[in-house]
């Protein structure tokens, strides 16, 4: 019988060996998701069965250990987990360390995350920034089409991480579903599992947050709409593999959803569950749909933030019919445009991607001028709109070529900023242009 001492020296020269058979175990992530006062989401994704938690303390007090509850990974959920810090105080920047099956898996990189603070009459809002990109092509020869790789330049992700915004928000096209994948559950979770896997990505995954919306290459085939006969599965898909603190807002199974960071709301719409298609000739087909319209409108009248960031997959304010513009759905594009007016309603801004070329768009309209930034691409392909006439674009925001954006929100009380910085992959800057609440009012507009 081996003695006690003994015992404890193999255990000990074992610990190596069991934690470097756990980290195997891991897929992908750790991945920081949303982020509230009290708690924060925190996903991960295991290559078989395993049991999965966080231990968490506060940068400003190591001395209180947390754990989130330990959650079982399985094949029906892609071996992902959402794990929740719900021991957070409000304003902490919190550490974080991933086990699987109880062993510690190190990461070469910070993971971090942080719990919003609790201004509200207490001070101004903080400042803060976000990152913004779309259309993230991750190569796979295999299933990629014959010929030049689509994909390219993975470095962006962490020039994006050197610039450290809070969060970053995903504009859509965040996977590209190939031929091979959108007809069956395996394809499409191989799909999502293999892009969110690459190296590269991990870093940013690990200590900056994340938002995301779909377009239609991680809802489906190119152009899909309502029809999409897999639309619950990329659903269930998206899902799982982001972690938005909400979705359906619409009262459906789409991923449309809302969250705050500090004083600025964001909207974040789905332009394809309801999607009638493109090529449908009725002015009056809906794209966002009646639910969801009705959702957004009610929202925004509700929304007391000094900008109301309203975030779909397609370009708005663009009156070129081209693409997979808003443009190409009048009736219901100026359904929305009227109920800003009518409504009063200021602090709007629009982000978009899709297009793979960035540029800034502004409607001079009858309330106040209406911008629409639209960010693409991060590492696929490039496109440069030569003959799209585009009367609406900025002059000298046209970008093609991989980049990404990010915007600080700062200022007082009543005279909060959004100043938009765009980047190019190596993280050089492209142009910046800043926009003041008070230009997004219609009084402030109508006075001066």
């Amino acid at each position: 019988m081996k003695s006690p001492t003994v015992g404890f020296a193999i255990w000990m020269a074992m610990i190596p060996y069991l934690a470097f058979a756990q980290a195997e175990k891991l897929q992908a992530g750790p991945m920081v998701g949303y982020s509230t006062m009290q708690e924060a989401g925190v996903w991960v994704q295991t290559d078989r069965p395993a049991d999965v938690s966080i231990r968490y303390w506060s940068e400003n007090d190591s001395t209180h250990l947390y754990q989130s509850s330990v959650i079982s990974t399985n094949a029906a959920q892609a071996y992902t987990a959402h794990l929740i810090a719900d021991s957070l105080q409000p304003g902490h920047r919190y550490r974080y360390l991933l086990y699987i099956d109880n062993i510690e898996i190190e990461r070469p990189y910070k993971l971090s995350f942080t719990s919003q603070p609790l201004w509200q009459y207490r001070n101004d809002a903080p400042d803060f920034s976000f990152a913004l990109g779309s259309c993230m092509y991750i190569n796979q020869p295999e299933y990629d089409r014959p010929g030049k790789p689509y994909g390219r330049g993975y470095h962006i992700f962490n020039s994006i991480l050197e610039k450290q915004p809070h969060f970053m928000l995903w504009l859509g096209d965040n996977v590209y579903l190939r031929e091979a994948d959108w007809n069956s559950r395996a394809g499409i979770y191989g799909r999502y599992t293999h892009d969110r896997s690459i190296s590269e990505l991990q870093p940013l995954l690990g200590s900056v947050h994340h938002y995301a919306i779909w377009d239609d290459h991680d809802y489906g085939p190119n152009n899909s709409d309502r029809s999409f006969w897999n639309k619950e599965i990329t659903a269930e898909a998206f899902r799982r593999f982001w972690y938005n603190p909400n979705y359906g807002q619409s009262g459906g199974n789409d991923i449309s959803g809302t969250f705050f960071w500090n004083d600025v709301q964001f909207f974040l719409l789905d332009d394809r569950w309801y999607r009638a298609p493109n090529s449908m000739e009725d002015k009056n087909k809906p794209l966002l749909g009646q639910n969801q319209m009705r959702w957004l409108k009610d929202a925004l009248l509700f929304s007391q933030a000094p900008f109301k960031i309203i975030v779909m997959g397609g370009q708005v304010i663009n009156p070129a019919q081209d693409g997979e513009n808003y443009a190409s759905y009048p009736s219901e594009r100026q359904q929305l445009l009227d109920f800003i007016k009518e409504e009063n309603i200021p602090g709007i801004l629009f982000l978009s991607g899709d297009r793979h070329f960035t540029e800034l768009s502004m409607l001079q309209h009858d309330s106040y001028p209406l911008y629409d930034l639209t960010v693409s691409p991060l590492t696929s392909g490039v496109v440069s709109p030569d003959e799209e006439q585009n009367t609406c674009r900025v002059k000298g925001t046209l970008i093609s070529q991989q980049n990404f954006a990010v915007v600080q929100v700062s200022g007082r009380k009543g005279d909060r900023s959004l100043n938009i910085t765009v980047y190019d992959d190596e993280g050089s800057t492209l142009w910046q242009k800043t926009i003041n609440q008070n230009l997004l009012n219609k009084n402030e507009t109508e006075g001066g």
